[in-house]
């Protein structure tokens, strides 16, 4: 039996995706299929599939259902073993849809939040099997973990 995986790895634009694009070395010998909001990352990950979905944040409630609907679609027709994210919506968005269809789910919240974790960060506690900070002084006993930092 294989242990290969499908992984879905999901990041908004800026420095999630930069943070995501960091953590390909662990997804490595698996089948990724990337999620993100500009046709213009592809090109990072060229040889893999790659989707683009609506760019919407919490000010835009249609936006987000639009969004919604097109990762719900990706996942169905993907079917991923695990989700991965660094942020912030569409991370959000897929980590919940998929762990509803048996996904396991990994959370990695920006560096970029150094005093506090991410909206989203916080509100995916429920959702993620593994819920990770890279600020050691965020971690705390109930999660989220501190495992190091992908700078």
């Amino acid at each position: 039996m294989s242990n290969k995986r499908t992984i879905l790895a999901v990041a908004s634009g800026g420095g999630h995706w930069v943070q995501l694009l960091r953590l390909r070395p662990a997804f490595e010998n698996h089948h990724v299929v990337y999620v993100s909001v500009n046709k213009a990352y592809r090109e990072d990950v060229h040889g893999h599939r790659f989707h683009t979905v609506r760019d919407a944040t919490r000010w835009n409630k249609l936006g987000l259902v639009l969004m919604l609907i097109q990762i719900a679609w990706i996942i169905v027709r993907v079917r991923p073993d695990v989700v991965v994210s660094t942020g912030a919506a569409p991370g959000y968005a897929a980590m919940r849809i998929s762990k509803l269809l048996g996904s396991r789910t990994v959370w990695l919240d920006s560096i970029a939040n150094v005093e506090y974790l991410s909206m989203a960060g916080q509100k995916v506690r429920r959702h993620a099997d593994l819920w990770l900070t890279q600020w050691e002084h965020l971690a705390v006993p109930d999660g989220p973990i501190f495992a190091g930092a992908v700078v």
